[in-house]
């Protein structure tokens, strides 16, 4: 492995440890499904408040499948994009009840199968649900892993393959929460933190504006 590289991962070691953890609050598979779908574009912050509420009022897979699509819009609303998720939750609970037996999948091709969910929900589904080890790109991933110098593809699928080459399998899902807690804390989007970054001395911050 490039010696750079597992200093940067020692740095991170040393930031954030090595328990994995989640954003998103769930109990059931189903759930961590739905929250996920919830999630695109919009903070974990703003899905946690939606769905502490959406769980009670919606307490089964049954029950979003049943829903009213323009209740369940309503319910949502907070989260942007309601109509298109809400049309994508329902059918998601749908699907699971007719070809999955109620069960989330742990293969890409069922999940993936699911209306709304792509490659990275799948790939959260596989982390957390089924310690399935698979590397999540949102857009914290894709632009802290190509400042870091890991990748120069801009694709997240192509991103996603770039990184699984370069990055033991022991630490894909660590590199998830590392990624995403540094995109949000310090490499932020506008303007990256370089001064007060902790990998400030060992990052060639490619593509950072000086």
């Amino acid at each position: 492995m490039n010696k750079r590289i597992q200093q940067q991962f020692d740095r991170l070691d040393d930031e954030y440890g090595r328990e994995i953890r989640i954003f998103l609050e769930y109990e059931k598979p189903y759930e961590l499904l739905i929250a996920t779908i919830l999630s695109a574009q919009c903070t974990d912050k703003r899905v946690n408040e939606v769905t502490k509420g959406l769980f009670v009022k919606y307490p089964t897979l049954e029950s979003f499948a049943e829903a009213s699509l323009p209740e369940l819009e309503q319910d949502i609303k907070t989260c942007g994009f309601f109509n298109m998720k809400a049309k994508h939750i329902k059918g998601a609970a749908e699907k699971l009840l007719s070809d999955f037996g109620g069960e989330v999948p742990s293969d890409l091709e069922g999940l993936t199968s699911l209306p709304g969910v792509g490659r990275k929900t799948a790939n959260v589904i596989r982390t957390h649900i089924f310690q399935i080890p698979s590397i999540v790109v949102d857009t914290h991933v894709k632009r802290v892993s190509g400042r870091l110098g890991w990748t120069r593809q801009t694709d997240p699928v192509k991103i996603e393959y770039d990184l699984m080459k370069k990055i033991p399998r022991d630490r894909w899902c660590l590199i998830n929460q590392d990624l995403i807690s540094l995109g949000r804390s310090i490499c932020h989007s506008r303007k990256a933190g370089c001064a007060t970054c902790f990998m400030e001395d060992i990052c060639p911050k490619t593509g950072v504006k000086k």
